[in-house]
């Protein structure tokens, strides 16, 4: 039971912090005057009032968290917040569902990018920024924001960290102590969004889209102000530059402190990772242009180059932006794009899928395996950069590879068996357990998810959640081991 109490502790600390982010969109609704501010005023006081309730009444059980508590505490941490934010959209929207908003909600913290609205357009301006600011917070994780501050409060972060930030190199840290490492990142992520945001208005953009959509890219969920995306301004300026922060952002945040810290752009050339996540999606780039030019498509190399370069590096990125309707395109490139969702973005960057990391060391096991059959009695190590991989991340990547495939699969059928044509519920399911937004057919780029029916929706928010906190996360809560005392 104190145990419990002290999770409770933890999560309504939590929820008063979240409350204090309803302050951006109250200020916008103030300055636009959309009529939404009494919907913001009131979600905060909700979420600052049950927060404090809930922290005073356990106040007594507070203390250190053991390291398993820490994945129950994120699971339902990242349900209990999408749950919340979609208060201001239920109220402001009418006729959503909670099941709708409760998805547009999850996509914006899992940093997914797909949507169930219409009339992006004409939405009020502060449901807009709010949106977007569940993807800016989601990006690197709230939970990571968190441990900046519990530990002033008398509680430990790094089994929060731990549970929140899963991959095969999370024990890696910038600074000794966790919650100085979390405010690095976080003070990395905001001083790249501000860049994004003046970058964005110099190329075209006014004010509140560009914030959106630096909100939007940093975290790398597509979320857009307009029905078109990024379509809606036809802008060749535009475009490079989201794929410049596209490409940031799927890079490794712990390498961007260190060029900053060094000024040097040596990080990013010792980083196993992003030198490989580079040449992969420029190789793409060319061969995927080259094919649309083979049929036709665009008429000539320069304008295929553009809508290609930038449809395929933002779903490769799991980001999520479109410009033109690829589902048009031959399916080949498409496919292919959502191959890349799942293989392309870094450890430590705000994209989802399997990660470069673990394509890599994949792919080196796979050639030791084969060097074993010729040579059996060799001993050949497995490294990363210039690390020595052990054997244990080695088997924990591969059963991450096969919890993986089996949770795409089941999800497919789940999707198959309510009525959903096959290329759309692989599409859906690969796009929102990559945390990559628009898939293919149904879900296609020139819609959304809005057709999809209240079963349907919740097979795909379970899939985002999955993706974004790497399956392990989630599926270790339903294992009888970790309820035993």
């Amino acid at each position: 039971m104190r145990r419990f109490c002290t999770l409770s502790y933890v999560l309504g600390l939590i929820l008063v912090v979240f409350g204090l982010t309803y302050l951006l969109p109250i200020m916008t609704s103030l300055y636009f005057e959309d009529g939404m501010l009494v919907h913001f005023v009131q979600g905060m006081t909700i979420n600052i009032v049950a927060g404090g309730a809930l922290t005073l009444s356990t106040m007594m059980f507070r203390g250190e968290i053991k390291n398993r508590d820490g994945y129950l505490l994120v699971a339902v941490f990242w349900v209990l917040m999408a749950s919340a934010a979609t208060l201001p959209l239920m109220w402001g929207i009418p006729g959503l569902s909670f099941t709708d908003a409760f998805f547009e909600t999850m996509s914006g913290f899992t940093t997914t990018g797909a949507t169930v609205l219409s009339g992006l357009d004409d939405l009020a301006p502060s449901l807009n920024l709010w949106r977007h600011e569940l993807i800016w917070i989601g990006g690197l994780g709230i939970i990571v924001l968190a441990v900046a501050i519990l530990p002033l409060l008398g509680v430990g972060g790094m089994q929060l960290y731990k549970a929140e930030i899963a991959g095969p190199v999370k024990d890696s840290k910038l600074t000794p102590r966790i919650a100085e490492t979390a405010r690095l990142l976080w003070l990395v992520y905001a001083g790249i969004t501000a860049a994004c945001v003046v970058c964005l208005k110099f190329a075209g953009m006014n004010w509140f889209d560009a914030i959106c959509h630096s909100f939007a890219t940093l975290g790398l969920g597509g979320f857009s102000t307009h029905d078109a995306s990024v379509g809606f301004y036809n802008s060749p300026e535009i475009e490079a530059v989201l794929i410049v922060f596209m490409l940031i952002s799927a890079m490794n945040f712990g390498v961007h402190y260190q060029m900053i810290h060094q000024v040097s752009l040596k990080p990013y050339l010792h980083d196993p990772e992003a030198i490989p996540m580079l040449l992969l999606l420029t190789l793409s780039t060319l061969l995927c242009a080259g094919y649309l030019v083979h049929f036709d498509i665009y008429g000539d190399f320069q304008t295929s180059l553009r809508h290609v370069a930038f449809n395929l590096v933002s779903i490769a990125t799991d980001c999520g932006f479109v410009s033109t309707d690829y589902g048009l395109w031959p399916a080949f490139v498409p496919w292919w794009m959502l191959y890349l969702s799942c293989i392309s973005a870094c450890t430590g960057s705000t994209g989802g899928g399997i990660k470069m990391f673990r394509t890599l060391l994949l792919w080196k096991q796979a050639g030791r395996e084969i060097f074993g059959i010729l040579h059996p009695r060799a001993i050949n190590p497995i490294r990363i950069g210039d690390t020595v991989i052990a054997n244990k991340i080695i088997f924990a990547v591969l059963a991450f590879i096969f919890l993986y495939f089996i949770t795409v699969v089941v999800l497919t059928f789940a999707l198959m068996f309510s009525g959903m044509d096959p290329i759309s519920s692989l599409s859906a399911i690969i796009a929102c357990i990559n945390n990559a937004g628009p898939g293919l057919g149904q879900v296609g780029p020139a819609t959304n998810y809005e057709s999809l029916n209240d079963f349907q929706t919740w097979i795909c928010s379970l899939a985002m959640l999955s993706g974004r906190l790497e399956i392990f996360t989630l599926i270790v809560l339903f294992t009888p081991a970790f309820w035993r005392k």
